[in-house]
């Protein structure tokens, strides 16, 4: 029963032990044990509209790419789609990486005059009085450009030339391992023209020619040649009669293979 204030007309509120002890008559309590109750309770995380943030993606498929890499790309996929002919192809035929090192490593004793060396010569020759006569580099070098490279070729001064494989337009050197082969002069393709490039003190070079060297590494250059003759010069029949490309990409591959599977 409600208990009443003396004076007071309305019924004073339940206190905090009545209402604990008709909670306890009227609703039995159920106990939940410790081991079914997480230590951290699972709360999903809502992605839709207005709600919470959303995870970090991998966005690398959606990056726009300058122009000039989405032009390297597609001119990749291209030369590897399209019938290549055989002039074009035999530039993907390269000098092998352990020769190439032993012929960059025979090349650097030949590098030409810097302009850091000619300027210190020239200031030399200057300081010495101007009865002194000017010195001229006569140390032995290799001759580059396509002029310089071509005139040794028709001379046959050149003991090995060395050509670019990324040269651009590739128009400039696709007529010099014809030349070689008719002037009998063995040649090599690489890889790289900024390699060739930082031989001679340049950015890129599209060929080298290697006209003389000192005696002591007369036997490494006569093992290049003797490379440069087999890999090269001997195989350009060969070369002249392998077309290159026609490769297909994956999906077009295994559409193949399963339209192959049905006709069996």
């Amino acid at each position: 029963p409600a208990s009443f204030a003396p004076g007071f007309p309305f019924p004073m509120p339940r206190s905090k032990q009545q209402n604990q002890r008709g909670a306890s008559q009227g609703v039995k309590k159920v106990r939940i044990n410790k081991k079914d109750r997480p230590i951290f309770e699972s709360r999903p995380k809502n992605f839709g509209i207005g709600g919470d943030i959303q995870p970090k993606r991998n966005l690398y498929r959606f990056v726009k790419w300058p122009k000039y890499i989405r032009i390297q790309r597609q001119r990749q996929v291209l030369t590897k789609r399209l019938k290549i002919p055989p002039a074009i192809n035999q530039f993907r035929n390269t000098f092998g990486q352990s020769d190439a090192k032993t012929l960059f490593t025979l090349l650097d004793k030949y590098r030409p005059e810097s302009k850091q060396q000619k300027q210190k010569r020239l200031l030399a020759a200057a300081a010495s009085g101007p009865d002194a006569s000017v010195t001229t580099y006569d140390k032995k070098s290799v001759v580059y450009g396509i002029s310089e490279v071509t005139s040794c070729i028709e001379s046959r001064k050149a003991k090995l030339v060395i050509i670019c494989h990324d040269c651009d337009p590739l128009e400039l050197v696709l007529w010099l391992p014809t030349l070689c082969r008719k002037k009998d002069i063995p040649y090599v393709i690489v890889k790289g023209k900024a390699r060739l490039g930082r031989v001679v003190h340049q950015k890129t070079a599209t060929v080298l020619a290697v006209t003389e060297v000192d005696p002591k590494d007369q036997a490494n250059l006569a093992l290049l040649v003797q490379k440069a003759r087999d890999n090269f010069n001997d195989r350009y029949p060969v070369a002249m009669k392998t077309y290159g490309g026609q490769m297909m990409g994956h999906k077009h591959r295994i559409a193949l293979a399963k339209e192959a599977k049905k006709k069996v």
